[in-house]
């Protein structure tokens, strides 16, 4: 503990600094990017890295999410960066810091009931077998047998993958930051940003100064902007463009069901709907088709809630019942409602501002920062180290948008919504044109 008597996590806490030492990196913002990357930061030999957190590590949108890991994606990249993040939360931490990080093994399993939806699960099983990710087609009847409690009789077959499973934000944040702090890294919670100085060379380029917090001034090169829904509000700070919106996402606990003990994720893409295992119950979410957005996002909002709106929740309710009946006769125990950042194209906003040299992104990760989180905070890290990432990011990279776009907050909720109710729509009639190089809209999102 420090000498206030609270216990910190690393060499310096908010309540005892006063003066704040020059850093290579500072990262803002203590969810689940903003610890993976300076995680990966340590790890690379960056070990005077700063992460500040305004109020505690997971507050905003990361305490709240589901957690889940699938390992397959329609895009190669895209499996390496979430096998990276696997191999992090179920075996790196554990050996470097013997912290458990809550991490559970129960799987994944993809509900196809449509003829194109199960080629495109042939289709990721493919991919997974190029990369060592065991993955089986089963027909409706084995499903049943691996999940009982399933309504299978509107089923063509399922994809089930043994070794997806389910993070634990808290305890894969505090491990992340002890591995970090472990290699000389410092995270500082308590304190909120409250400027970035921004400086001109004799180029006409501008360039990251400083962090400025109540507790003092960092003087750094380099900020990396995790800070998720208030990612945005960073940016101005730096005269930076940050193109996502805040949205309410929802998901509902349910009370105990016998059975469900040990069954796998499932994730019903044509349904829009997951069911999470939560112990003996299950978490029940998806894709709102009618979202409601987060219009003045607060500073005060840390480990709060919304009020769940059913209108707009009732369509996953109804799925998870067609798929799993016994839901019908289920209570709900609770209802977690919280912002989460979407951008216009369903991918995430990385690597460096063109705005100003030395700012970096890493939010706007659309409810998918939990298990995509391993693999950017490792990508960033090259990023800032070595001038570009090891793997194929252009898809992600914040240089993808036109400067014209990037303040269009008009155009960012139109085009925002378009992928997310017209083109699901279309993607559900006709999920096999879509060629997994191509441009598209994520069908294996949460």
């Amino acid at each position: 503990p420090c000498h206030h008597g609270n216990l910190c996590r690393s060499k310096v806490c908010s309540c005892c600094v006063v003066v704040l030492i020059p850093s290579d990196v500072v990262v803002i913002g203590g969810g689940s990017l903003g610890c993976q990357t300076i995680y990966h930061l340590a790890k690379m030999g960056i070990s005077n890295a700063v992460l500040l957190e305004r109020d505690r590590l997971t507050a905003g949108t990361t305490w709240h999410t589901a957690g889940l890991l699938w390992q397959l994606r329609p895009s190669d990249v895209e499996v390496e960066l979430l096998a990276h993040t696997r191999n992090v939360i179920s075996k790196d931490l554990e050996e470097e810091t013997g912290l458990h990080t809550g991490w559970i093994q129960n799987g994944g399993l993809f509900i196809a009931s449509n003829k194109q939806r199960l080629d495109e699960y042939k289709r990721l099983m493919s991919l997974g077998k190029v990369y060592g990710i065991e993955s089986h087609v089963l027909s409706p009847a084995e499903t049943k047998d691996l999940y009982p409690l399933m309504n299978v009789d509107d089923l063509y077959g399922t994809l089930y993958v043994p070794k997806d499973g389910t993070m634990d934000p808290a305890g894969t944040c505090t491990t992340l930051s002890r591995a970090a702090t472990t290699r000389g890294a410092m995270v500082i919670e308590n304190c909120p940003v409250t400027g970035i100085q921004v400086k001109t060379d004799d180029f006409g380029v501008k360039r990251v100064k400083a962090v400025e917090t109540p507790h003092g001034t960092i003087e750094t090169p380099c900020v990396v902007n995790c800070a998720g829904v208030w990612a945005t509000k960073l940016g101005e700070m730096a005269g930076v463009k940050v193109p996502l919106i805040a949205m309410h996402h929802a998901y509902v606990v349910t009370e105990r069901i016998e059975g469900i003990q040990n069954m796998p994720n499932v994730r019903d893409h044509d349904a829009s709907v997951y069911l999470r295992l939560q112990g003996d119950a299950l978490s029940v979410g998806g894709y709102e088709q009618n979202p409601i957005f987060w219009e003045e996002v607060s500073d005060k909002f840390a480990f709060s809630l919304f009020d769940l709106d059913w209108d707009v929740f009732m369509q996953h309710i109804e799925g998870a019942i067609n798929r799993v009946p016994v839901l019908e006769q289920t209570g709900i125990k609770s209802t977690v409602c919280g912002p989460e950042s979407f951008t216009a194209d369903h991918k995430p906003l990385m690597g460096e501002a063109p705005e100003v040299r030395g700012f970096f992104l890493g939010c706007g990760f659309n409810s998918a920062g939990m298990m995509l989180g391993g693999g950017c905070g490792r990508e960033l890290a090259h990023w800032i180290i070595h001038g570009r990432p090891e793997k194929d990011m252009y898809g992600y990279d914040i240089r993808r948008f036109h400067s014209s776009l990037t303040d269009n907050k008009r155009w960012i909720r139109e085009r925002r919504n378009f992928l997310h109710f017209a083109f699901w729509k279309l993607l559900r009639l006709l999920p096999s044109i879509v060629h997994p190089q191509h441009s598209q809209p994520n069908t294996t999102q949460v």
